[in-house]
C-alpha cells in the first residue's frame, strides 16, 4: 500500500479520533484569534533604505521637543456661495467665526488634552487679529516712549536752568533757594508724569537715566562756558554721544521687554511665551471699523515679506497677496501624535483619531463651510473602509459560495460541511496571526476571501472524487453502507490526495516567494496565506472527510441514500462545454498554440508598461455608490470624504506631509556650502514639483533663509550677518561657525530646524526643506530632488554628502521595492515550482518533462493577467503587486489537477482521447465548480469600499478565470503533444461511437472489495 493510501485509510478508519484531535487543535490555535491587533498605518510598508535612514536622522536631529511626536490637522475655511459661509473668507465676521470655533475646540476637554503644549492652533484669523493687537500695542508703546523722551528733554532743560541759576546767584541768596525749589519741584513733576505708566522697576531705571542726563548736561554746560567753540571739543562730543545713549536707555531701554513682546512669531507668541487670548483677539477685530479692518487684512497678507510672511503660507496658491477677498484659508492645529510619533498617514493613537473626528463634527455643525484634513481622519477612513469592505464582501462571498455549491453539490449536508470547513480554516489562520503577533492591515482583508476560494477548491475536488468513486462502487456491496462510504472516501483521498499536496506545495511556494520582499507586510501576507493554505489541506484533507464519512455512514445506516453524481460527469451541456479543450487538442492543436503564443507575447509587452503605485489614493475610499444605501444596517457603509478632501488640499494648499528634504552631512560650516545652498534653493524653486506659494515663490527652508529671516527681526544678528558677508552678495563667506553659534543664541528654535550641532560644538549636518506639489508623482519628485542633491554634492568636492529624502521619496522607494518584489517573486516562484514539479513527477514514475508541460499554461496566464492590468490601467500596489506569485500559486493548482488526472487515466485506459475526455469532464467539472466559487469569492471584492481591494478582487478573479481556461483549454493540447513525443506508448485512435469512459477508481487496488474491507474494519477502531 502506497503512502497516500495509508494516510487516506487512517483518516477514514480512525475518523472519530481524527475529528477529536483536529477539533481540539482548532480550538487551541483559534484561541490566538482574540489577540490579533490591527494596523492601517502606511509606515509599516517603509523599507530599510538610505533615504529612510536619512529621514530618521532628520526627525531625530532637527525636531524640537515641541515638534517631536506631533501631527498636524488642517482646518480649511471655504466660501459657500448661497450658504452660511458667504463668498469671502476674509470678512470680519468670517474671521471672528473661526476664532469662536477655536474657542469651542479649546473648551472641549477630550480634544484639548491632545493639543500640543506650544501654541497648538494658528490660522490666518489669529495672525490678523494679533496684528491688530500688536499694532495697537505698538502705538501705545510708541506714545509711552515719546512720553519718556519728552520727560528727558524737559529734564535736560531744567538742568540747564539749574546751571544758569548756579552761575547767576549765590547759594545763600534767598531767591536762589526759592528758584531752586521751583526747579526741583518742576523736575519731580516731570519725572512723575513721565513714569506714570511704568512699573516700579522701570521707574527706577528711568530715574537713573534722568540722573545721568542731568550729570552729563551739567558737564556740557560747564564746557560751553569755558570753551569758545564746544562743538569742536572732543570731550563735548563725547558727552553729547553719552547723552544720546542715556536717551536710548531711558526710552527704548526702559521699554525693552515691551518692544520684545511685539516681535512675536507666526503665532503671535513673544519671547516670554505670551500670546493674546482668543477673547482678546475677537475683541480686537470687533473694535476695528471697516476701513481699518480692510487696511489691516491687506497689510497682513501682503507680499512685502515674500516667503517669510507666515500668513501667506496659510493662503491657497490662487490667492492674490494683498487682496481683501479669498475663497479659502487655512488653520493649522498641532496635536501630540501619541505612540512612536507620526509619519505619513499613520502613527497616531486612538485619542488623536477620536479628537480629529470630533473636530470635524464640530466644524460641520459650526457656521461656515469647513474642510478638516488630517492623518487621524485618514486612519479612521482606512480602518472603516476595511471593516465596511469585509461587512459587504464577506456575506456576498459566502452567499455566492453557497449558491455555487448548491449548483455543484446539490446536497445540503455537503454544503454545510464545506462552510464549516471554511470556518475552521479561517480560525486556524487568524489564530496563527494572533500567536505570531502579526497585525491585521489593509492587505489581510483579502485573506478571508482567498482562503474561502482555496478551501472550496479543495472541498470540491475531494467531494467530487468521492462521488465518482461511489458511483463506480455502487454495485460492489450495496448493503455495506459504512464500508462503501469509507472505502470510497479512502480511495478518493488516495487518488486526489497527491494532487492536493502538490497543489498546496506549489501554492505555498508562490506565496512564500514574497519573503524576498523588503516590505514587511508583504512578507507577513505571504506567511499568513501559506499557513492558511496548509490549514486548508489539513481541514479538507482530514477533518471534513472524517466528518463526512461519519455523517454519511450514519445516515445511510438509517436508510438515506447518500449517492450523488459528480458535477460535470452526467453528460449534457456542461460536459460538452468541458470537452472543448480535448476537442481542440484533437482537431486544431496548432491553431491553439499560435493563438496562445500571440496573446502571451502581447501580454509580455503590456507587462513592461504596468506602473507601480504607493499613493495615499490607493487606500482612500470614494463615497460609496447609491446602491449601498439599501443594504441592511450591518452591511451599510459610512460616508467617505478624505479622498475628495485630499484632492482639494493638493490643488490649493501644501499638505503637511508633502515635503522633500535634502540632508547635508559633513563640514556644513564651510562658507562654500552656503554659496552652493544659495544656488541650490534657486534651482529647487524653479523645479516643476516645487510647491508655489501665493506670492509665486517656492517654499524652501534652509540655513541661509533662516539666517535671513532672523536677521530681519534681530538687529544684533543682522549686524553679524552683514559683517560675515564681505563681498555683499547676500551670502556669508567668513566666520560661518561663529555666525551659527550666534543664530542658536538668538533663536535656538529656528536654528535647530536647519542645523545640527554635536556635543563638542561642531556643525555636522544641515538640511533643506522643499515644499512639493501634492499633485506631483513620487517618481517626478524623486527624480527632481535627486538631481538637485547631486548638484549640491558635486559642488563640495567631497567635503559633504547630500541625500534626497522626505515622505514622497520614501514612498517612491516603496514603489520600487514593490516592483522588485513582483519581478523577484515571479522568477523565484517559476523556478521553484518548476523544480518541484519536475522532481515530483520524476519521483512518482512519470517523465520529468510533464512538470514543464504542467507549468507552461501558468506562465501563459501570468502574461495574460499582466497584459490585462496594462489594458485596465491598473498599477502594481501592495495588493496587486502579489498577483504574479498568486497567479502561479493558484494557476498551477488547476494544471496539476488536470495533469495528475490525465496521467492516471492514461495509465488506466491506454488511449489518449478517452483519458483526456474523462479528465476534462471529471476533474474539469470539479475545476469548473472550484473556479466558479473562487472567481465569485474574489469577484465580490469589486464591491469593496477600499479601492486597492477592489482592484485586487477584479484582477484575481480574472487570474482564476485565465488559470481555469489555460488548464482546460490550453493544457489538453500540450498534454497530447507531450504524450506523442515524451509520454508512454499509448493509443491515439479515436472512436467517435465509444461511450464515455466511467470515472477511474482513483488508484484503487485491483480488488476493490479488499480496499473497502481495509477501510471498514472493526468500527471500534474508527
Amino acid at each position: 500500500m502506497s503512502a497516500p493510501e495509508r494516510l487516506a485509510a487512517i483518516v477514514t478508519k480512525h475518523s472519530r479520533v481524527v475529528l477529536v484531535v483536529l477539533l481540539l487543535a482548532t480550538a487551541v490555535v483559534g484561541a490566538g484569534a482574540t489577540m490579533v491587533d490591527d494596523d492601517s498605518s502606511l509606515d509599516q510598508f517603509e523599507t530599510d533604505s538610505d533615504e529612510a535612514r536619512a529621514l530618521e536622522d532628520i526627525e531625530g536631529n532637527f525636531t524640537s521637543e515641541q515638534q517631536e511626536n506631533t501631527t498636524s490637522l488642517q482646518v480649511i475655511t471655504r466660501t459657500d456661495e448661497g450658504g452660511d459661509g458667504g463668498e469671502n473668507v476674509l470678512t470680519k465676521s468670517s474671521l471672528i467665526s473661526s476664532l469662536e470655533f477655536q474657542q469651542d475646540v479649546r473648551a472641549n476637554e477630550s480634544i484639548n488634552e491632545t493639543l500640543a503644549d506650544d501654541q497648538p492652533i494658528t490660522g490666518v484669523e489669529n495672525i490678523i487679529a494679533i496684528s491688530a493687537i500688536r499694532s495697537e500695542e505698538a502705538d501705545a508703546l510708541n506714545e509711552t516712549s515719546a512720553r519718556l523722551e519728552r520727560g528727558l528733554n524737559e529734564t535736560v532743560a531744567i538742568q540747564r536752568q539749574y546751571e544758569q541759576l548756579n552761575a547767576t546767584y549765590d547759594e545763600s541768596d534767598p531767591e536762589y533757594e526759592t528758584r531752586a525749589a521751583e526747579l526741583e519741584a518742576q523736575l519731580n513733576a516731570t519725572v512723575e508724569n513721565a513714569t506714570a505708566p511704568l512699573t516700579d522697576a522701570q521707574t527706577a531705571e528711568y530715574e537713573s537715566a534722568v540722573q545721568q542726563a542731568r550729570d552729563i548736561e551739567s558737564q556740557r554746560y560747564q564746557l560751553e562756558q569755558t570753551t569758545d567753540d564746544p562743538n569742536e571739543s572732543s570731550e563735548y562730543q563725547e558727552l553729547t554721544e553719552q547723552l544720546e545713549g542715556v536717551y536710548q536707555a531711558g526710552t527704548v531701554g526702559v521699554l525693552e521687554e515691551e518692544y520684545a513682546a511685539l516681535e512675536g512669531g507666526a503665532d503671535g507668541e513673544n519671547d516670554s511665551g505670551d500670546r493674546p487670548s482668543l477673547d482678546e483677539q475677537i475683541d480686537a477685530l470687533e473694535e476695528l471699523d471697516d476701513d481699518e479692518f480692510s487696511e489691516l487684512v491687506a497689510e497682513t497678507l501682503s507680499d512685502g515679506e515674500g516667503e517669510d510672511n507666515p500668513a501667506i503660507s496659510l493662503m491657497p496658491t490662487s490667492y492674490e497677496p494683498g487682496s481683501t477677498e479669498a475663497d479659502a484659508r487655512l488653520t493649522s492645529i498641532t496635536q501630540s501624535a501619541g505612540g512612536d510619533g507620526m509619519s505619513e498617514m499613520g502613527g497616531v493613537d486612538d485619542a488623536v483619531v477620536d479628537s480629529q473626528l470630533e473636530i470635524r463634527d464640530m466644524a460641520n455643525e459650526h457656521e461656515g463651510d469647513y474642510l478638516v484634513f488630517g492623518s487621524g481622519l485618514i486612519t479612521d477612513e482606512i480602518d472603516r473602509s476595511m471593516g465596511d469592505s469585509l461587512a459587504i464582501v464577506g456575506p456576498l462571498a459566502l452567499l455566492f459560495v453557497v449558491v455555487a455549491l448548491l449548483v455543484a453539490y446539490r446536497d445540503l449536508l455537503d454544503i454545510v460541511l464545506g462552510i464549516v470547513g471554511i470556518g475552521a480554516v479561517l480560525v486556524w489562520t487568524f489564530g496563527f496571526m494572533g500567536w505570531a503577533g502579526i497585525a491585521f492591515n489593509q492587505m489581510f482583508v483579502a485573506v478571508p476571501v482567498l482562503l474561502i476560494g482555496l478551501s472550496i477548491d479543495y472541498a470540491i475536488h475531494v467531494f467530487m472524487r468521492h462521488r465518482e468513486q461511489r458511483e463506480t462502487e455502487r454495485s460492489a456491496d450495496a448493503d455495506d453502507h459504512a464500508g462503501s462510504v469509507r472505502g470510497s472516501m479512502s480511495v478518493a483521498l488516495a487518488g486526489v490526495g497527491v494532487a492536493l499536496v502538490w497543489v498546496t506545495a506549489t501554492t505555498v511556494i508562490g506565496f512564500l516567494s514574497n519573503l524576498v520582499s523588503p516590505i514587511g507586510p508583504i512578507r507577513e501576507f505571504g506567511i499568513v496565506s501559506s499557513v492558511g493554505i496548509v490549514a486548508a489541506l489539513i481541514v479538507f484533507g482530514a477533518l471534513i472527510p472524517a466528518a463526512k464519512v461519519e455523517l454519511d455512514a450514519f445516515l445511510e445506516g438509517r436508510g438515506l441514500d447518500r449517492h450523488k453524481r459528480a458535477f460535470g460527469t452526467g453528460g449534457g451541456r456542461f460536459s460538452e462545454v468541458l470537452t472543448l479543450g480535448s476537442t481542440a487538442a484533437r482537431k486544431i492543436p496548432l491553431i491553439v498554440l499560435v493563438l496562445v503564443l500571440v496573446l502571451s507575447v502581447g501580454g509580455v509587452y503590456g507587462a513592461t508598461q504596468v506602473d507601480t503605485s504607493f499613493q495615499e489614493e490607493d487606500f482612500l475610499a470614494e463615497d460609496p455608490p447609491a446602491w449601498t444605501e439599501s443594504l441592511p444596517g450591518g452591511m451599510s457603509p459610512g460616508e467617505y470624504q478624505a479622498k475628495d478632501d485630499l484632492d482639494y488640499v493638493n490643488q490649493e494648499f501644501q499638505r503637511a506631509d508633502s515635503q522633500a528634504q535634502l540632508l547635508v552631512e559633513g563640514d556644513v560650516a564651510d562658507p562654500a556650502l552656503l554659496e552652493q545652498i544659495n544656488a541650490t534653493r534657486e534651482e529647487a524653486a524653479s523645479s516643476d514639483v516645487a510647491y508655489e506659494l501665493a506670492t509665486g515663490e517656492a517654499d524652501v527652508q534652509d540655513p541661509l533663509s533662516t539666517m535671513e529671516s532672523v536677521a530681519a527681526q534681530n538687529e544684533s544678528f543682522n549686524e553679524s550677518f552683514t559683517a560675515a558677508d564681505t563681498d555683499n552678495d547676500g551670502v556669508p563667506d567668513e566666520n560661518v561657525s561663529a555666525l551659527y553659534d550666534e543664530l542658536f543664541e538668538v533663536d535656538e528654535e529656528a536654528a535647530g530646524q536647519v542645523l545640527h550641532q554635536t556635543d563638542d560644538g561642531e556643525y555636522n549636518m544641515t538640511r533643506l526643506v522643499i515644499g512639493t506639489d501634492g499633485g506631483a508623482t513620487t517618481s517626478e519628485t524623486t527624480d527632481e530632488m535627486r538631481a538637485i542633491a547631486e548638484s549640491l554634492e558635486d559642488g563640495g568636492d567631497g567635503d559633504w554628502t547630500v541625500t534626497a529624502t522626505g515622505d514622497p521619496i520614501v514612498s517612491y522607494i516603496v514603489e520600487q521595492d514593490l516592483l522588485d518584489t513582483v519581478l523577484e517573486s515571479l522568477l523565484i516562484t517559476l523556478v521553484a515550482v518548476f523544480v518541484f514539479l519536475t522532481a515530483a513527477y520524476w519521483l512518482t514514475g512519470n517523465s520529468a518533462t510533464l512538470g514543464t508541460v504542467t507549468l507552461l499554461p501558468v506562465a501563459f496566464s501570468v502574461s495574460w493577467i499582466l497584459g490585462t492590468m496594462y489594458l485596465l490601467g491598473m498599477p502594481f500596489n501592495v495588493l496587486t503587486g502579489m498577483i504574479t506569485s498568486l497567479t502561479i500559486g493558484l494557476g498551477v493548482a488547476y494544471s496539476i489537477h488536470v495533469s495528475a488526472r490525465y496521467s492516471l487515466e492514461l495509465e488506466r485506459q491506454g488511449n489518449v482521447w478517452s483519458a483526456l475526455r474523462t479528465t476534462v469532464t471529471g476533474t474539469g467539472g470539479a475545476l469548473l465548480g472550484s473556479a466558479a466559487t473562487t472567481v465569485g469569492g474574489f469577484g465580490v471584492l469589486a464591491f469593496a469600499i477600499l479601492p486597492a481591494l477592489q482592484q485586487f478582487g477584479i484582477i484575481t478573479a480574472l487570474t482564476i478565470t485565465y488559470a481555469f481556461l489555460a488548464s482546460v483549454v490550453v493544457l489538453p493540447t500540450l498534454l497530447v503533444l507531450w504524450t506523442r513525443y515524451f509520454g508512454p506508448d499509448v493509443s491515439f485512435d479515436f472512436d467517435p461511437t465509444a461511450e464515455p469512459t466511467p470515472a477511474s477508481d482513483g488508484g484503487a487496488p485491483a480488488d476493490a472489495a479488499t480496499a473497502e474491507d481495509t477501510a471498514s474494519e472493526d468500527g471500534d477502531d474508527r
